[in-house]
């Protein structure tokens, strides 16, 4: 089964990058570079392979299958990244270009687990405040670790299942997908917190309509899916 940081997002992530180094020969000001990702693609490192998928676009980790479900249009619905016993959904959603909405999106998820009657809590992580959570499904009690991250104009959300749930170290390469992700928000308007578009790529597209297949491509096993920010 595979389910679907605080304000000051952006600041924890102006702290990731790097100072401005001044030249030697020039001295001229380099433009700063964040230390890792998420990335907008105005900032996104070149010569990285990437998986487009509109949206996200997935550098190529090895032993990391891309698991993504699509309409038979080819509109992705989900994502999930998955290493051994080990998962991440990954989305993205609109945000305003004033505020970062995570504080308010990890909220309305802990209520929303809460009346579920799933216990949750608040834990300071890598990029800030993350909800734990343990919830019951049918297979036994799941961990599942939220992780937000707040960009220009777009908001990150990430669920960990699996050891990386309780343990980050665990997580490898999934983490290591996470930091090199790119997100491509597009220029025009969107209400906030409505998640941004995702699609196939052409190629797998073109290959999914000659097979007359139902739209899945790699379909990660079907279950419940994290609250959706509103």
């Amino acid at each position: 089964m595979i389910f679907s940081r605080k304000r000051a997002g952006r600041h924890s992530r102006d702290e990731r990058a790097t100072e401005v180094l001044d030249s030697a020969d020039t001295g001229e000001a380099t433009a700063p570079e964040l230390a890792r990702g998420p990335y907008d693609i105005a900032e996104a490192p070149a010569g990285v392979q990437r998986l487009d998928l509109g949206s996200l676009h997935i550098p190529a980790v090895p032993e990391v299958e891309v698991r993504v479900q699509a309409d038979p249009q080819g509109v992705v619905q989900q994502v999930v990244l998955v290493h051994g016993e080990n998962a991440l959904q990954l989305g993205a959603f609109a945000a305003p270009r004033s505020d970062g909405i995570w504080d308010e999106v990890r909220e309305e998820i802990r209520r929303s687990l809460f009346n579920d009657g799933a216990a949750a809590e608040e834990v300071q992580g890598e990029y800030g405040t993350e909800l734990h959570a343990r919830v019951r499904t049918q297979d036994g009690v799941t961990a599942l670790r939220f992780v937000g991250v707040d960009g220009p104009r777009w908001m990150v959300r990430g669920v960990y299942q699996g050891a990386a749930a309780t343990d980050p170290a665990a997580a490898g390469p999934l983490a290591e997908c996470l930091d090199g992700l790119v997100v491509d928000r597009g220029m025009e308007a969107k209400p906030v917190r409505e998640p941004l578009p995702l699609r196939l790529p052409r190629e797998v597209a073109e290959q999914a309509g000659q097979a007359d297949t139902d739209g899945d491509a790699a379909s990660p096993a079907g279950g419940r899916s994290a609250p959706e920010p509103r």
